[in-house]
């Protein structure tokens, strides 16, 4: 298979690459070949030797659908089509008259061991009709392997919403051309199992968000020191914890230097620097790569002349947890990066008078133009915009990130990639991803200090 784009579309998106595909010269039946035989190869990874059921409707989902069927019938698997409607499209059509297996109606009581849903796909809008949930629920019940086709069937493919309710979930869902939004975005990306994707050619989109994928990073140079490779300051507060474990990830993640402006009275790791003094003059040191603010800052009077301090101080910074509650509108400066959670995030949207209307991409996007800020959305369908317009969305990572703490560990990781070098939109997408396999390298119910443990290990896979 070859490398497909790394690009996400939305239904217009998708439609206009498809139509820019045609007008070089490709044609829908064609299109449909590529995609469905390209389905197919995953399919046939998942149970080619086992009794597929590919139920196919009335669109051209329908006629990959189809074309998935014959790819499995042609390589010796056992397989059968359940026709929810006749094909209404031409190459759906087309498809199914080179289809030369069984197709049974509706009403046929079908079983197999791996269910095909090629009943709708990314251009529904509406809900699927009784009929149609009923067949599919069915369906769903009677094969224990479930693969979607480039959307679950009753699934907006721009927001994530389901449709319909009680919808059906999937081992494998295989994108078709490109990603869509829904492949990202809650809840219908925890219902999707793996996720795949089969390039059909699609040219990249102007403006079309990226997926965060593994960063390529280099080793410290042979004539590298400590303030070359970065130093990041992290400015603390009322709760030391929270700044601890964000420079324990910090001094993992790459930056050579990690300093705590704090007055801490308890011991702390001995490869951590501890400043005490004022924060005013600890800023004064122009070896100052990057700063982070925000993780155990608390909210008091203390608090925000911290904040104040670090943003005049005009290094990049990454923005937090309390920072973020105590932000002023026009403080901040575009090599800013901030890390809202849900909570926050709408607090951010009323602060720079902002609807909060939208899908959380579109929201996402916003945000960051209004603040000036690049912004990661976190949560289990992270996402990640810059001012510029430039955005990226993220696989989901682990469940077990839902644990106190592990949100300092990304800003840490965040701010030490800003130390390091990267710009500030880069720097978070690689904060995003190096979190993400540090939560899969550290395994069920790690800690925050645990997670921040492996984060050394997810660094070393990108090297």
């Amino acid at each position: 298979m070859s490398q497909p784009v790394e690009q996400v579309l939305t239904v217009a998106a998708m439609r206009a690459a498809e139509a820019a595909l045609i007008a070089g010269g490709s044609d829908v039946d064609a299109l449909m070949q590529i995609a469905g035989r390209g389905a197919a190869e995953w399919v046939w990874r998942v149970g080619g030797h086992l009794p597929v059921t590919v139920l196919c409707g009335p669109g051209n989902n329908g006629g990959d659908g189809y074309v998935i069927a014959e790819a499995i019938r042609t390589r010796g698997g056992t397989v059968q089509v359940i026709a929810a409607a006749e094909p209404a499209t031409i190459a759906a059509k087309n498809a199914r008259a080179l289809y030369h297996g069984p197709v049974l109606s509706t009403d046929a009581e079908a079983y197999g061991e791996v269910l095909v849903d090629c009943l709708f796909g990314s251009g529904l809008t509406r809900p699927l009709d009784p009929a149609h949930a009923l067949l599919l629920g069915g369906l769903a019940e009677r094969h224990p392997r479930r693969i979607a086709i480039d959307l679950p069937s009753g699934i907006s493919a721009d927001s994530g919403a389901p449709l319909n309710p009680g919808l059906p979930d999937y081992l494998l869902t295989v994108a078709l051309g490109a990603w869509k939004p829904a492949h990202f975005l809650m809840p219908a990306a925890a219902t999707m199992g793996a996720l795949r994707l089969v390039d059909i050619g699609c040219a990249a989109a102007a403006c079309a968000p990226g997926v965060i994928a593994r960063p390529r990073l280099a080793p410290p140079a042979a004539d590298a020191h400590k303030y070359t490779r970065g130093l990041l300051a992290v400015i603390g507060g009322a709760m030391p914890g929270a700044a601890q474990l964000a420079c324990l990830a910090a001094m993992h993640a790459g930056a050579g230097y990690v300093r705590l402006l704090a007055d801490i009275a308890g011991p702390v790791t001995p490869d951590l620097v501890v400043d005490a003094s004022p924060v005013s003059e600890a800023l004064a040191d122009r070896r100052i790569a990057a700063l982070l603010v925000g993780p155990g800052l608390g909210r008091d009077e203390t608090a925000r002349w911290r904040l104040a301090v670090a943003l005049a101080a005009g290094a990049p910074v990454v923005l937090d947890a309390d920072a973020l509650a105590l932000l002023h509108p026009g403080e901040v400066h575009a090599q800013a990066v901030a890390t809202p959670h849900v909570g926050e995030f709408a607090a951010l949207e009323t602060s720079f008078g902002l609807s909060g209307e939208g899908t959380r991409l579109e929201r996402t996007r916003a945000l960051a133009a209004a603040s000036r800020m690049t912004i990661i959305a976190k949560g289990p369908d992270t996402i990640v915009a810059a001012p510029d317009g430039r955005s990226a969305m993220a696989h989901r990572a682990s469940s077990w990130l839902a644990t106190a703490g592990t949100g300092d560990v990304l800003a840490g990781i965040v701010a030490s990639r800003l130390a390091a070098g990267a710009e500030s939109f880069v720097a978070a997408c690689e904060g995003v991803w190096l979190h993400g396999e540090a939560a899969r390298l550290a395994g069920p119910a790690f800690t925050a200090a645990g997670l921040a443990g492996h984060v050394a290990a997810a660094l070393a896979e990108c090297l």
